[in-house]
C-alpha cells in the first residue's frame, strides 16, 4: 500500500488582511456616526419645540376655563392637578398622567407672567440644562418662533 500523504490547503486571513479590514471599517465608522449623532440632536431640539407648543395649548384650554395661567408657583403640573384656586378647572388638560420632561430629562420650566411681559414663558434650556448656550446647549422658548 502506498503512503499517501494527502495534503489540504488551509485558507485563513493573515494578520495584515485583518488590520486591513478593521482599519476600514473605523474609517466607515468615523465618517457615518457623527452625522448620526447629529441627527439626533436635531430630532430632540424638533421634539422639544413640539413638547413646547402641546404645552403652550394645554396652557390656553386652561385659561379659557379659569381666567387665568397658572402662577408659577403652581406651574405646569396645574395642567393634570387641579389647583386649589381653579374652581372651573375640568382638566386634566393633557393626555399623560404627568408633565414630560425635556428630551434631555430636565423639567420643563415655567413662569408666569414671563420675563419680558409675556403672559407665560415655557422654556428647555438644551442639552446642559443651564440657562443661555449655543448650538445643542441654546435654550427653547415658547416665544420661539416654530
Amino acid at each position: 500500500m502506498k503512503n499517501q500523504t494527502h495534503k489540504t490547503l488551509q485558507r485563513a486571513f493573515t494578520l495584515i488582511e485583518m488590520l486591513v479590514v478593521i482599519l476600514i471599517l473605523s474609517l466607515l465608522a468615523a465618517l457615518i456616526i457623527p452625522k448620526l449623532v447629529a441627527h439626533v440632536d436635531e430630532a430632540k431640539v424638533a421634539t422639544a419645540k413640539s413638547d413646547i407648543a402641546t404645552l403652550k395649548s394645554c396652557l390656553q384650554n386652561y385659561r379659557l376655563d379659569n381666567d387665568k395661567y397658572p402662577t408659577t408657583e403652581e406651574g405646569l403640573q396645574a395642567l393634570v392637578v387641579q389647583p386649589s384656586d381653579a374652581p372651573h378647572w375640568k382638566g386634566p388638560y393633557t393626555d399623560k398622567s404627568t408633565i414630560p420632561n425635556d428630551p434631555w430629562g430636565n423639567p420643563y420650566q415655567y413662569q408666569s407672567p414671563g420675563p419680558n411681559g409675556q403672559e407665560f414663558l415655557i422654556s428647555s434650556y438644551g442639552a446642559d440644562g443651564a440657562p443661555g448656550g449655543t448650538g445643542i446647549n441654546t435654550d427653547i422658548t415658547s416665544d420661539d418662533p416654530t
